[in-house]
Order: C-alpha cells, then structure tokens, then sequence
C-alpha cells in the first residue's frame, strides 16, 4: 500500500467536468486530487458531437438562459484554446412542411442576439442554386441558412483541463478507482486503486462526485442517507463515413420525427453524423451503437445528399450516455441539457455535478468551486474566464482574438520554423498542441530526431511526450484520444503500437 495522501478536494471522474473543476480549483490555490477509473475522457467526453455550440435546437424548448449561457462560452473558449477549438459554418436546409421559414428566422435571429459575439459571424440565408453549399444536396432543397457555431477536439479538450491542473498542483491518477470512499471525523476517507492492484488511502476536506452516467449511484454509495436522485441516460451515437463533401461547412438537418442530425467535415479526410437520443438502460461501461441507429443516421443523411448514404459506408462508429437531470420529459430530444450542482454539508462537503453539455464545462466548474471553496474557508476569485488552456498561448500568456483570427498564420510559421517535417504534419502537431509544439519538438532539428516512426506520422517523440506529459499508457489512448490517428491508420497499427509501448516500458 502507497503513502497516505492528504488533499483539500477529491474529484471523482476524469471527463470534462471532473477536469475543469479541479484545474478550476487548483487555480485557487486548493490542493486536489483527481482518479478516473479508465483513462481520461474514455466515455461521454470523447463521444460528443464535437461541437462548441449554443444549442440552437433548445430554443424550441425555451431553454433561453441554458442556450445564452452556452453561447456565451463559445468565444471564451476559443480564446482560450484556438488550437483545439474553431469556428464552423452550419447550413440548415429549409423542409417543406418541416419549421416554416420564418420560425427559422426568428430562431437565428435569437441565436445571434442572446450574447455578444466578436469572432463569430451573424447569419444570413443562402441559395444553394448559386453557393457551393447546395452542391451536395438533392434538387429539392433550395434555399436555407447559414450560421456560425464552433469544433472542438473534445477529448483533448479533457486531458488540457487535467494538464493545466497537474501544472497548478493538482495530482492526476488515471486508471485509478475510488474503490472506497466514508466520512470520519470531519474529512473523506477514500482508497485509490491502480489498475496493477496498488492501493493509496486518501483524506481530503471536500469530495466532488465527477462521475457522469455514474453520478447517482456514487452519491447514494458515498452518502446513503442523502435522498437519492434520478438521472435520465440518454445515448446518443455517430457515425463516421469518407468524406462526402469538399467545401469546409458543416450541415444541420431536420428531420420529420422532430430529431436534428449534425453533418460534419471530420478529419480532413472523413464526414461524422450524429447524433441520435435513445433512452438507454444497459452496461455503461460498453455502450455501443445499434445497426437500428447506424440505418436511422445513414437514411436520414441519403434523404439531403445525392449521394445515398449506406450502412457499408461506415467506416467507424462511437456512443456515449449523457447523463441528464430527469426532468420529467417524455421525449428524450426534449430533456433539459441544463446542468445541476447539489453541495452536501452534513459533515464533510461532497459536491455532486448532475448534467451538463461539453460547451459550458467552464461555467460550470466554476460554479462549482464557487459553491464548494468558501466550505474550505477559500474566497480567492474566479480566474478561468481570462486564462489560457495549455498551448493556447499563441500569440500572448492571455486569451486573445488574434489567436482565433490568425490561427492559420501561426500554422504556417511553424511549418516554417519546422521546414525539415512534412507540413501536414506540422499542421497536426498545431491542432493538437498549439504553442506546445515547442516542447514537443524541443532539441530536435532534423527527422531523425524525431526517433523511430512506429506507424505512419506516428513517431517515437510524440508517444513518449503523451506518456509523460499526457497520461497516455495505451494504443488506445494515444490512437484515439489524445489524436484520432486510429481513423487514418490501418487496422494492425493498434496491437503494433500496444507491443512497442509494452517494449519501451523494459526499457
């Protein structure tokens, strides 16, 4: 058994609220311990829909301070990380006997009024007679509009978090289970388990229950006097498919079942369509799509495209649960993606996050320290608003529009700094690291720096920088969280790499 450990925040779960709310806490000078069971972001954080968004589709539902809050966040965002995150052009195609034109309008129109924006543009109709937008789609649909939402890599955007957390303070333990968790004495008394057996106990003043789709079962376990609460999961599946267009826009489609299905350039050299909302009841630790799901995205894309769209397309599949406060909504499009914090203070504190959407993490992990660091006697101010994520410092150490604005300047002088890699790869190491590629790179000046290249644009520095930076131990990890390599590789290179990490290791 490891040395006992002694914190002032415990945070259960390693998706993106987990993350934001201990970086969030120990920029305030609380020390905080987080363990996630699996890696980081392995479940609903890297199976979004990959988007930074207002939620257009709540408006229908009212959700008029959910949806400015979001848009809100949007460009603090991109301020904060214009590596991960950019803007993207949606065009949403007018439905006959779908919403009529002017209720379209009239939502748009909300959209782009309910917060101020500085880096995304206003919305505006399009003639897909005369636009290359309407290229792809079928004859019948002529006319539509078009706005601006932002992309956002979401499982980076989750091992950021930690990062700049593990750099403020905070220790990360990645496949690690709070396996027991008890109140005594005024403090949490917790046993961390590593994957390899090894247990460290851990007191901490304050508990934060981060723990997604796991959230109510872990509160009722950790506190079984608390009355217990119910959570809706939701799964919500992609598919992803070769590319289907040229142009850099993204599609939103209406379908007649009420439902709205994004269509996204993915990857340079792939198209991702998604998502699907389906009450879900089985394993959470295995959620997978159903072939139901892979007909219901493939014939609903064939019923806008020219090109049809069929299930033997399907180059790669992902799902994922949102965990969401059941509001009593029969319909699963209809819930609330609101989020909710209940902060117990029956003895030592436990914070428990309830809900959410990717967009408004950081509001939301402030919230939650808000809440729970004045418990610990802690009244320092909120800060994340006007800081940088790592790697995000492109061009200022402060959130800037430049870095937005200008962001492909940036690519282009480091693949001049870098001339001697190829400049997609440069362009890569960019989206992925930002101004990080400097260290990345640092003390290399010519390929055979770089070490052996284990698969195609995979080299020996990268994987040796994300296990010892990035918290990355597995293919997996590295194939397809910290990078989505795994779309662009064939199918070996995932047992070649687990084989040359297992090997590295000996060495």
């Amino acid at each position: 058994m490891s040395t006992a450990i002694h914190c002032d925040v415990l945070v259960v779960g390693g998706g993106i609220n987990g993350t934001g709310i201990a970086r969030d806490a120990a920029g305030r000078g609380l020390s905080v311990v987080l363990c996630e069971k699996d890696d980081l972001a392995s479940h609903t954080s890297s199976a979004s829909s990959k988007l930074i968004h207002g939620g257009l589709r709540y408006l229908e539902y009212f959700e008029f301070d959910l949806v400015r809050k979001a848009l809100l966040e949007r460009e603090v965002l991109m301020r904060s990380a214009p590596h991960l995150i950019s803007p993207l052009g949606f065009v949403m195609p007018y439905v006959k006997g779908l919403r009529p034109a002017w209720f379209l309008r009239l939502g748009l129109f909300f959209y782009d009024h309910l917060a101020k924006r500085e880096l995304l543009p206003g919305s505006y109709g399009v003639n897909f007679k005369t636009h290359e937008v309407g290229q792809p789609l079928k004859t019948d649909f002529t006319q539509g509009f078009i706005y601006a939402d932002g992309w956002v890599d979401d499982a980076r955007l989750v091992v950021l978090n930690a990062k700049d957390a593990a750099e403020k303070g905070a220790k990360v333990f990645t496949r690690t289970l709070c396996s027991q968790v008890h109140q005594e004495d005024g403090l949490w008394h917790a046993l961390l388990t590593d994957a390899d057996g090894t247990s460290t106990p851990l007191t901490a003043r304050s508990l934060v229950n981060a723990t997604g789709a796991w959230a109510a079962q872990f509160q009722q376990a950790s506190m079984p006097h608390v009355e217990g609460k119910t959570l809706r999961l939701i799964k919500g599946s992609h598919i992803v498919v070769k590319r289907l267009f040229q142009h850099p826009y993204a599609y939103i489609f209406q379908h007649k079942d009420g439902r709205i299905v994004f269509v996204i350039p993915y990857e340079r050299d792939f198209t991702l369509i998604g998502t699907t909302d389906i009450n879900y009841k089985g394993d959470i630790n295995a959620v997978k799509i159903s072939q139901e799901e892979i007909d219901y995205l493939c014939s609903l894309s064939s019923e806008f495209f020219k090109q049809t769209i069929l299930a033997k397309d399907v180059v790669h599949t992902y799902a994922g649960v949102r965990p969401l406060v059941d509001d009593g909504a029969a319909d699963a499009k209809a819930i609330t993606r609101d989020y909710r914090l209940d902060l117990e203070q029956n003895g030592a504190p436990q914070l428990t996050v309830f809900g959410g959407k990717i967009t408004t993490y950081r509001k939301l992990a402030e919230e939650a320290v808000d809440m729970l660091a004045p418990t610990l006697h802690n009244f320092k101010k909120a800060w994340s608003a006007n800081a940088v994520l790592p790697g995000g410092d492109l061009f200022d150490s402060q959130p800037s529009n430049q870095a937005v604005l200008q962001f492909d300047a940036y690519v282009k002088a480091m693949q001049k700094q870098y001339d001697w890699l190829p400049p997609a790869l440069v362009h890569r190491y960019v989206l992925a690291y930002g101004s990080r590629i400097k260290q990345l790179l640092l003390m290399c000046s010519s390929i055979d720096d770089m070490g052996e290249e284990i698969a195609a644009g995979l080299y020996e520095r990268e994987v040796r920088y994300l296990k010892r930076h990035e918290w990355a131990r597995t293919a997996q990890d590295i194939l397809w969280r910290r990078s989505k390599l795994g779309l662009h590789l064939s199918a070996g290179t995932e047992a070649l790499l687990d084989a040359w990490l297992a090997k590295s290791a000996q060495t």
